[in-house]
């Protein structure tokens, strides 16, 4: 069965100056149009909230993930159903409860994200910021050090759509006893958290986010920080680096960050008292 999230096609290899011809893999990337349809019976509208370059498949993660992570729902129980209009691969038409109301911007903004963008198409520095509506509990959550250090390893291992392109990112949560419970992969990093945290809440039962930590496979941004702190994720590590306003931010919104994860090492940036010694 073909994977929509991979492409083929055929390159020329060069290796010490002799050329062969080959087929290679590829992340595929294509744009996704998200429609929100809200309101009563009698005076539903529809508006477009995003256009967004993403790897095909769990878009109506996708959907769910961005419409949560940018405060617009409060919850997967606020989305009634999720369709694609006319059969078309990139388009979604989410459909909220008639008694939801969505927080919109008060003008419509022109959201668009490339694959390499969490925060494009918002007109202002003040629309970068989205109001989080709750924070981490610091005495709950702890995660053990000893777990932490062999994160990478077991993400490199489920990562089978990197491990066939080389060019995605992925996102994973982990509980408080460091069980891989979803990944998710994205040649978008913003998408592949915006995914992971989907399917969190589309979960029976619902996944307790706040119970989590999130791994990611590349750098920590302020947009995944902040991302993490929509859903109340208290623990957030990256193998790469964080910037200073993810640190920044980590510390406002009580999160335990760490970077640079990786050979058995890593810096912890923020509210290191959650990990334990004791594995």
């Amino acid at each position: 069965m073909s994977n929509p999230a991979i492409l083929y096609t055929r390159i020329t290899k060069v290796d010490h100056a002799q050329m062969t011809e080959a087929e290679d893999a590829l992340a595929a990337e294509e744009p996704l149009e998200i429609r929100l349809l809200h309101g009563p019976a009698h005076n539903r509208r529809q508006q477009r909230v995003t256009v967004t370059m993403r790897t095909p498949g769990d878009d109506r993660e996708l959907a769910t993930g961005f419409l949560f992570t940018e405060g617009m729902i409060r919850s997967a129980a606020d989305i009634a159903d999720i369709r694609t209009p006319d059969n078309d691969s990139n388009l979604l038409q989410v459909s909220l409860r008639e008694h939801v109301q969505p927080v919109l911007p008060p003008v419509q903004r022109n959201f668009y994200a490339n694959s390499g963008c969490g925060v494009c198409g918002k007109a202002s520095t003040a629309d970068i910021f989205t109001p989080v509506r709750q924070r981490p509990a610091s005495s709950v959550f702890t995660f053990p050090a000893a777990r932490l250090l062999e994160l990478p390893g077991i993400l490199r291992q489920q990562q089978s759509l990197f491990e066939n392109t080389g060019g995605l990112h992925a996102a994973a949560l982990f509980d408080a006893d460091g069980q891989l419970l979803l990944l998710r992969e994205d040649i978008g990093r913003h998408n592949a958290v915006d995914k992971v945290i989907g399917a969190a809440l589309a979960t029976a039962g619902g996944t307790h986010l706040p119970g989590c930590l999130l791994l990611l496979s590349g750098r920590a941004g302020f947009e995944l920080i902040q991302k993490a702190a929509m859903a109340a994720i208290p623990m957030v590590a990256a193998v790469g680096a964080p910037s200073g306003m993810a640190v920044k931010m980590a510390q406002e919104w009580d999160i335990t960050l760490i970077g640079f994860l990786r050979q058995q090492r890593c810096n912890i940036y923020t509210n290191a008292e959650r990990l334990t010694l004791n594995a």
